[in-house]
């Protein structure tokens, strides 16, 4: 896989990573909300000589001995006489060892300053508990440096200076942090499932990914609109119907384009007889082949629309013909191919062969020596587009492009997978069949997976020119002589009929 294959898996599923960092950061709250709330109050006192004692007869010596004491306060803020204490002083109901974990007396460098920092789960409390930790400790300083004196006064005392203030936050949790890491996490998360999912997607999502996995050709893309449903797939190409916001337009260029590649394929020998499969049911390819031939007809060309999908046809209700009597009655004797042949009213050029009634053994059916002579008669005279069923299912398809002169291969952009696909080529080359090439249909327009159009400017293109009006006066030219009348494909006459090929 390549960078961009990656950044298209990122914008596939970026709702999944919107989702998934969107739950982190309310995980995030959400765990704030479980814990048990800190509050951190400090209160600072100095460590002073009283002045009292023989030895200190001048204020620098005071202060030396002042800081002097100072790393051994540090101890005795620990211990638990100092606990006691505070415990006797605000009626705690907590054991010395717990109350000292809560606390952490420091010393600012080169400063005779203590400083209390003290935590409680209320912002009264510790406040309370930093004061209350710094008049214990005095109580012990005193105490201690008393015992110590010759005179029995203490000359080192701590003298409190600043006083706790009551905090309005609490230190822990902080909300703010706790959203950022666990939307930052979710994000991650996000990040590495779309990574997962790309990397293990076998689905179809490109055109260079097939021809480059598969060998075939990918000749045409079709999108998907919202405008074909399953009660209209015909395209409407006019250019009066095709450029609204929920138009065909896009539908129209894209079989004009498919329609140039089949033409182009081979310049000396181009494909006459046209097998339209796919994998799998679901994937359109009857819709395909209906639209496909209208579009060959379009051109000027002579086609004839055959429904080879004995089994599930479906070409006749999506033409909107009935249906009655078709191809299996021509091959069992019961029907005339001049007969059973219809018009349809969306093209002159255009004849439908519907399936007619289901035999018990369609594959032998359309895999016997008449259906083969009846292709080569109908290829003499036209194009012949043959929609068959799905190549996985049953063999049908296979056997129809052994008699044509391939197959295009209908998948479904995002659905169809890259094994069902190889299975359906090994399927058409085991029978000895060529596929023409791949068609992607239902292709999205917008989004990771859009093919690359540019319908930008086609309003450019399809809205009416202004009338311009000459400088000069021009001269009419001549009439040109009436064309010869149209060739037709089927002798007889009848409903459902054409006339005699005429010499």
């Amino acid at each position: 896989m390549e960078l961009r294959d990656y950044l298209r898996g990122l914008r596939r599923h970026w709702i999944a990573i919107l989702l998934m960092t969107v739950v982190g950061a309310a995980a995030g709250y959400g765990w704030t909300l479980l814990q048990t709330p800190v509050y951190v109050a400090s209160a600072s006192g100095l460590v002073q000589s009283t002045g009292l004692g023989e030895a200190v007869s001048t204020a620098s010596l005071g202060d030396s001995l002042a800081r002097s004491r100072v790393p051994s306060y540090l101890v005795i803020a620990g211990w638990t006489d100092v606990a006691d204490g505070v415990i006797d002083d605000l009626g705690l109901d907590t054991n010395p060892e717990q109350l000292v974990n809560r606390v952490t007396v420091t010393n600012p460098t080169g400063t005779a300053i203590l400083t209390v920092t003290a935590e409680a789960n209320t912002a009264k409390g510790a406040k309370e508990l930093a004061e209350a930790w710094l008049r214990s400790m005095k109580t012990v300083v005193d105490e201690l440096e008393a015992d110590s004196s010759a005179t029995g006064d203490a000359p080192v005392t701590v003298i409190s200076r600043e006083s706790a203030s009551v905090p309005s936050q609490p230190a822990f949790p902080d909300v703010q942090t706790a959203i950022l890491i666990g939307g930052v996490l979710g994000l991650g998360f996000g990040i590495a499932f779309a990574m997962i999912r790309t990397a293990a997607d076998r689905r179809i999502r490109s055109a260079e990914d097939v021809e480059q996995k598969t060998g075939v050709a990918v000749v045409g893309t079709i999108p998907w609109v919202a405008g074909l449903d399953a009660g209209d797939r015909i395209v409407d190409s006019s250019a009066a119907n095709s450029t609204g916001k929920n138009g065909t337009f896009a539908v129209s260029e894209a079989l004009r384009s498919l329609r140039t590649n089949l033409q182009f394929m081979d310049v000396d020998h181009p494909p006459k007889t046209i097998v339209v499969t796919s994998p799998l049911p679901g994937d359109g390819k009857s819709t395909i082949a209906c639209n496909l031939a209208l579009t060959l007809a379009a051109a000027g060309s002579t086609v004839v629309l055959v429904d080879g999908d004995l089994r599930r046809s479906m070409v006749a209700k999506t033409m909107g013909l009935p249906g009655g009597a078709g191809l299996s009655d021509v091959l069992a004797g019961r029907a005339a191919l001049s007969e059973v042949l219809q018009r349809t009213p969306k093209s002159n050029n255009l004849l439908v062969l519907a399936a007619g009634s289901v035999p018990p053994n369609p594959s032998e059916v359309l895999g016997s020596e008449r259906m083969h002579t009846l292709i080569a008669d109908l290829t003499k005279h036209a194009t012949v587009i043959i929609d068959a069923p799905p190549l996985l299912p049953v063999t049908d398809g296979a056997v129809l492009t052994h008699q044509a002169d391939g197959a295009l291969v209908v998948v479904t952009l995002g659905k169809t997978t890259y094994d069902l696909l190889d299975k359906a080529l090994n399927t058409l080359q085991k029978a000895r069949g060529r596929a023409l090439g791949v068609v992607l249909n239902k292709s999205p327009l917008k989004g990771a997976d859009a093919a690359t159009y540019s319908y930008e400017y086609r309003h450019d293109y399809t809205a009416p020119a202004a009338e311009v009006t000459p400088a000069v006066e021009t001269v009419a030219a001549p009439e040109a002589p009436a064309q010869a009348e149209e060739t037709e494909l089927v002798p007889g006459s009848g409903p459902g009929r054409r006339g005699g090929r005429r010499g």
